[in-house]
């Protein structure tokens, strides 16, 4: 009767002891192993929107499992591993408010390709985008589910994409040394040095890296040109829709939000260590679920935990001086760079204001003392009031906020959250930068939409807002279809972004020549000067000075020489 069992088990028993000792060329069609520097990791197979076989890794373990002793500390390195690395599907993300699988233990990455090296010889060596993924550094990860590879791996390049440690658990900062902060952004280092390591395994080019990040990952790519831990671990640079120079506040603590977390699981609020020490016992998933509790206007701040510039205790720091400081002192990376926005970004929250009367008449009556939670500046201040008062003449012209300016309220979220921050960014690279800069606006208006006007059952968006050109670069299998032949708008939008993507990742320059895709668009690079920028609708067009007239009210109100 156990016959069967124990003969199935030595099988399984032999099989991985012979996978220890298989050739680099070895795959199966369906179990591509590659044998990296730290031991032979087996993926599966997926299709490219186009029918190509990807080559898929995912949930590679990249960092020690940051729990018990290690939560709250700089990521660990793995060792390497005996046997066959199971990298088949999806591990969970890392915790947060969400029905998705989540462990504290998510410290994995995911590698796609449509070519793997064959023999002994490493003949591929394609580009690689390392995508950093969006939610507020409190929320999202890189499950397939969410990012799916299918529209990026019918380009030649290597993607990869990784969960980071998010909210308390990635970003406590109490300004003692036991937590100086940005343990996130460390596990986004962290990758990088991995990568360094083992992509050419992959047939990846570890010369040729590009960051690309999107919201909190866009905040990272700024700031990892600025950071010395980062230095020499990227080439190219891709900020989407969020920076690490806009006015929101950069301190050297959060320590505010530290004693709210306590609060929030049953800590002591007193001292920095003693909710450092209490913290560390509390399950992950009851810091992660509290979340909800920090807002404090609405569902406003949206911007929570942030980068700190941490205090010197002798560790390796991510960020020495404020990022704004360092781009115009012009001590970060010099390499291309590219970054821009939607149309519309945020300005969607603008309805949830308008429609929900305690919210408007709050900020209507007060207006000085509310502003600067949503339009994210420092607070309770002579100088705070003084903003909040420029800001409502300019963009409301001192009237009462209604139905009747809601597209005025919308373009202040916009510009407060997202776009002055990037054009900001924009102008202090290419103000130094020794390698091309480029600009764009992102207006394709197309069916799908990460909002929609209310009452139009998801049939009409509300516009071309934050994440929604993330549609075309990613199959997000949770909200939209995967695009194909009943989907020609969005199957062309798709060719258009992936190409000025993947063409960046190689060369450096988003239209090295003449592309029928690209409808033989040169995109110009920027200055500061003609300030150009591509404006990718249902054309192609190079304009200038994007919102010129907003941008430079804030410009006006958070000068240049006060982080000088």
């Amino acid at each position: 009767m156990l016959i069967q069992p124990i003969l199935t088990f030595l099988a399984a028993i032999g099989l991985a002891l012979a996978y220890q000792h298989l050739p680099p060329d070895f795959k199966t069609t369906q179990n591509p192993i590659v044998i990296t520097p730290l031991g032979s990791i087996q993926g599966s197979t997926l299709r490219t929107r186009l029918g190509k076989t990807i080559y898929a890794f995912r949930g590679i373990r990249y960092a020690q499992p940051p729990v018990g002793e290690l939560r709250f500390q700089p990521p660990v390195p793995i060792e390497k591993h005996e046997g066959v690395y199971n990298a088949t599907d999806d591990k969970p993300m890392c915790p947060q408010p969400t029905t998705d699988p989540t462990s504290e233990d998510c410290l994995y990455l995911n590698v796609y390709t449509t070519k793997l090296p064959s023999g002994n010889i490493n003949n591929v060596k394609r580009p690689l985008i390392v995508h950093i993924h969006p939610g507020g550094f409190y929320s999202a990860g890189s499950a397939s589910y969410w990012g799916g590879p299918q529209y990026f791996m019918d380009q030649d390049i290597i993607l990869v994409t990784f969960n980071y440690r998010l909210g308390t658990l990635g970003f406590l900062s109490t300004g003692e040394k036991e937590a100086p902060g940005n343990n996130g952004l460390k596990d986004q280092v962290q990758v990088l040095r991995w990568i360094k390591q083992n992509i050419e395994a992959f047939g990846g080019d570890s010369g040729s890296v590009t960051i690309q990040g999107y919201s909190a990952g866009s905040i990272s790519v700024t700031c990892h040109m600025v950071s010395p831990m980062s230095r020499g671990l990227f080439h190219k640079a891709i900020a989407m829709s969020a920076s690490g120079t806009s006015q929101s506040p950069i301190g050297h603590n959060l320590l505010d939000f530290a004693r709210r977390q306590a609060k929030f699981v049953g800590c002591p609020e007193g001292n920095a260590k003693e909710i450092y020490n209490c913290l560390k016992t509390i399950p992950a998933a009851d810091l992660a679920n509290s979340l909800p509790k920090f807002a404090e206007w609405g569902t406003d701040p949206i911007l929570l935990w942030t980068p700190v510039i941490e205090n010197d205790f002798g560790q390796e720091r991510f960020l020495t001086a404020h990022p704004i400081t360092l781009f115009m002192k012009g001590e970060f990376t010099k390499i291309p760079f590219m970054t821009g926005v939607t149309t519309d970004e945020f300005a969607f929250r603008s309805l949830y204001v308008i429609e929900n009367s305690t919210l408007l008449k709050d900020i209507n009556e007060n207006w000085e003392k509310v502003a600067p939670i949503p339009f994210q500046y420092e607070r309770n201040t002579e100088k705070s009031k003084n903003i909040s008062r420029a800001l409502r003449k300019f963009y409301f012209n001192d009237k009462p906020i209604d139905q009747s300016n809601l597209n005025k309220l919308g373009e202040l979220y916009a510009d407060s959250m997202i776009g002055f921050g990037n054009n900001r960014a924009v102008k202090l690279v290419s103000a130094k930068n020794t390698a091309p800069t480029y600009y764009y606006k992102f207006s394709y208006q197309g069916d799908y939409s990460h909002n929609y006007l209310p009452g139009t059952n998801n049939t009409k968006p509300y516009g071309v807002v934050h994440h929604d050109d993330l549609i075309y670069l990613f199959y997000i299998s949770k909200l939209f279809p995967l695009f194909g032949v009943d989907s020609p708008k969005e199957v062309g939008m798709v060719e258009i972004l992936t190409t000025l993507h993947a063409n960046f990742a190689k060369y450096g320059n988003p239209t090295p020549g003449h592309s029928k895709v690209l409808r033989n668009v040169s995109w110009e690079q920027f200055n500061n000067r003609t300030e150009k920028y591509l404006d990718i609708g249902t054309k192609l067009v190079m304009r200038e000075k994007l919102f010129d007239d907003r941008y430079s009210e804030w410009e006006r109100l958070f000068p240049l020489e006060q982080y000088a």
